[in-house]
């Protein structure tokens, strides 16, 4: 069965219909979702979820989009991490997208999450938009190889990925792949080595074709899974097996 690695069902949204959205996972062969935290005040509902539902896991930590928040300091990151359905830390990572100006306080965030995974020994989840050079940059300085984890819904070129492989970092493919005009997305999707590869929904958001404009939600996962395919011309069945098994060995604690 498939994983979704990446989405946020703790969100509006997705919140008011868990049990519709359990049953549409189980129809569309979708095992195993893993909730991400992107604010700390909102990771009590992401853990509930984790601690609530067998299949579900969660992560902790804030997105770099959240301004003007209590910044998050290593200490309590990885208490907050010492949980056993807590298998990964972040989102994190920088983007230079939605903000601008002197985003130091981004930077310094991102390694303050990069020292808590290699504390207490969970992968990184890794938001990156228009910072490559710089998230790569810190992923090295901070020896984020320690650790590893996945650059989420990526939207990078292949030199990215490739250089993000060689830290031991897995490459994850959302809904975005299915679009008309993800050519060069498309392109990384079909060479990115197969043991190196994750999927995701990123719901509520970036729901794929043919559900483009919708709410996103795990079972859409599939569609993500069927485009690779078509790209990489395997069948499902081997992408399923590949991006599961990639996941449980990333996220180690995630494992029974």
């Amino acid at each position: 069965m498939l994983v979704d690695s990446h989405c946020h069902l703790n969100f509006p949204e997705l919140a008011a219909n868990l049990p519709a959205i359990k049953q549409s996972m189980l129809d569309n062969g979708v095992g195993h979702a893993l909730c991400i935290s992107v604010t700390l005040p909102d990771f009590p509902q992401v853990l509930a979820l984790a601690e609530n539902n067998e299949n579900f896991f969660a992560s902790v930590g804030v997105h770099p989009d959240y301004e003007d928040i209590d910044e998050p300091s290593v200490e309590e990151l990885i208490k907050l991490a010492n949980h056993p359905k807590v298998i990964a830390i972040g989102e994190t990572g920088l983007d230079y997208f939605r903000l601008t100006g002197d985003l130091e306080w981004q930077r310094a965030r991102f390694r303050n999450h990069i020292r808590a995974a290699i504390a207490c020994g969970k992968p990184l989840v890794i938001h990156t938009r228009s910072a490559a050079e710089d998230t790569l940059r810190i992923m090295r300085e901070e020896n984020a190889q320690q650790v590893g984890g996945v650059m989420h819904c990526f939207t990078e070129s292949l030199d990215v990925a490739m250089q993000a492989i060689g830290l031991g970092f897995y490459i994850s493919f959302s809904g975005i792949v299915t679009f008309k005009n993800a050519a060069t997305i498309k392109d990384v999707a079909k060479q990115v080595p197969l043991d190196r590869l994750l999927v995701e929904t990123d719901s509520p958001y970036l729901a794929p074709i043919p559900y483009r404009g919708k709410t996103n939600q795990p079972s859409y996962v599939k569609y993500v899974a069927e485009e690779i395919a078509r790209l990489r011309e395997i069948t499902l069945e081997e992408v399923t097996a590949a991006s599961t098994q990639n996941f449980f060995r990333l996220f180690k604690h995630a494992n029974p």
